[in-house]
């Protein structure tokens, strides 16, 4: 007896130091012991000499009693304090109790967008039986597909980037005032140099050349960030490009006062490294290509009557930035053009197996084609963003020079027509990658008053499916696969229609 009690009493005061899951796995079991003797809250209150308030947060996984107050709870309840502290959970409770336990909930960044934790939990409680079968549906899809922790973190800042349109105001401002403050030449883009000799002068942060030198396991790094010794290591294979975005980015932490910053290449740890990270980047954006310029650049180009292809190469040069960034600019469209339909993607091919993999997308207005998907299945190869970079392997590419095109990609299924723009490299200073970027705008009536080339004949248009898998292309020439999963659905559907036919 006195063994049992000192195990029970070490059990106790572990329990005592308890995680968010733990407080509302105990205030579940309270609630739903309280419920079937029909104890109201008065009731429980008497019973226990506590106020209803403190079981009340109790209750909701708030706050978790001391051992004294336990064993009056476990009294109260007809039941065994050893019951009492027992994670095991009721079996219509049981599906809340393996999404806790997953830490779904947890992924998400549910107070960003000003919605309770546990009142989420409560919503779930309330109605266990309904939502059971729907909760253990996603842990089981969680656990099938290995979705990493940090996956549900990129979700969640994707979603809050569509749910602002992916521009935000005040980072604009910052940028603005940091150009006004140190970079007054509007006319020309700020260099590596001038970053580097701000952040070195009024940040006291030192960027170490080829500070990567020394670690040869992270040469697929292009800088690693020491906050602690205030130092940047930069991988000494960057370009110039690719370093001033990087000194930018720096900046972005430093003059934002952005402080809470996750280790490239390992994994966040919560969803503020993700945002944080994100911000820096936006700001890095926002100093090397200024809003109002980009604008007016913009402007001019879709007032033009014919399709000018080396306009957006020649906006490269001009900012003296890679294509993904100039790309990422695009986020002004929906504010200053009113286009809203839209998407931005970035392919990555791997050449030792030559398999493609979608890296980045966001949509915006709604989720459009073509997007991720977990299928293992073939992307289709008439896409633009995976035949530029099939087109960076041809003899007359040689030299592995940046390529840019534009095309009207038309899906077969819906009807839904984009105009996609595209551009192409060898990733750098990765080996064996090749990298495209795509911006697509859905094409409708107001993208024909807002881009004049839109009816360019020189613009070649092109049927497309999803993956080819489920493509009703025929004789698709790029087609890498038979349209296994399509036949498998006709097939279903005669098989359907003939019972229907012998059940009349």
């Amino acid at each position: 007896m006195r063994k049992f009690a000192k195990t029970l009493t070490f059990g106790l005061i572990m329990l005592n130091q308890k995680s968010t899951y733990q407080k509302i796995i105990f205030g579940l079991k309270v609630k739903q012991l309280r419920q079937a003797k029909g104890l109201s809250f008065g009731e429980f209150a008497e019973r226990t000499k506590m106020s209803m308030s403190y079981l009340n947060e109790i209750e909701k996984g708030k706050k978790f009693p001391k051992e004294d107050k336990i064993e009056v709870l476990a009294k109260a309840l007809d039941v065994s304090v050893k019951e009492l502290i027992s994670e095991n959970l009721s079996k219509n409770l049981a599906p809340l109790g393996d999404l806790l336990n997953s830490n779904f909930l947890n992924e998400l960044p549910l107070d960003l967008f000003g919605i309770d934790f546990y009142k989420v939990v409560e919503i779930i409680a309330e109605a266990p039986t309904k939502v059971g079968a729907f909760i253990s549906t996603l842990v089981e899809l969680g656990r099938t597909y290995a979705l990493r922790e940090e996956n549900f973190y990129y979700r969640a800042l994707r979603a809050y980037q569509e749910l602002h349109n992916n521009y935000f105001e005040d980072i604009e401002n910052e940028a603005d005032r940091f150009l006004a403050t140190y970079h007054t030449n509007e006319h020309s883009p700020i260099s590596a140099q001038k970053l580097n000799n701000i952040l070195s002068e009024n940040f006291n942060t030192d960027m170490v050349e080829n500070g990567l030198a020394a670690f040869p396991e992270l040469q697929h790094f292009r800088s690693v960030a020491l906050p602690h010794q205030n130092k940047v290591l930069l991988n000494g294979l960057l370009n110039e490009n690719q370093k001033t975005y990087q000194l930018a980015k720096e900046l972005g932490f430093k003059y934002l006062g952005i402080t809470e910053r996750g280790i490239p290449g390992l994994k966040a740890q919560t969803f503020e490294e993700v945002l944080n990270n994100f911000k820096a980047a936006y700001f890095a954006v926002a100093i090397l290509i200024p809003r109002e310029r980009f604008v007016k650049d913009i402007s001019t180009w879709f007032e033009k009557p014919s399709l000018d292809k080396d306009f957006l190469p020649n906006l490269l040069e001009k900012y003296q930035v890679s294509a993904e960034t100039l790309f990422q600019r695009f986020n002004v469209l929906p504010r200053f053009f009113g286009i809203e339909k839209l998407f931005f993607l970035r392919f990555v091919n791997n050449t030792n197996n030559n398999e493609y993999e979608i890296d980045k997308e966001l949509h915006l207005y709604h989720r459009h084609q073509p997007h991720s998907n977990g299928l293992n299945e073939h992307y289709c190869r008439r896409w633009l963003a995976i035949g530029l970079i099939e087109d960076l392997f041809l003899p007359e590419n040689k030299n592995n020079s940046m390529l840019f095109d534009v095309q009207k990609s038309k899906y077969v299924a819906s009807g839904e027509e984009y105009l996609c723009f595209t551009m192409a490299r060898p990733s750098h200073p990765s080996l064996n990658r090749n990298v495209s970027v795509t911006i697509g705008l859905q094409i409708d009536a107001f993208l024909h008053k807002k881009i004049k080339f839109l009816n360019d004949s020189s613009i070649s248009s092109q049927q497309v499916g999803v993956t080819c898998e489920r493509c009703p292309v025929v004789d698709c020439k790029e087609r890498v696969m038979p349209p296994v999963r399509l036949e498998e659905r006709e097939r279903r559907k005669k098989i359907q229609a003939t019972l229907s036919k012998l059940a009349e």
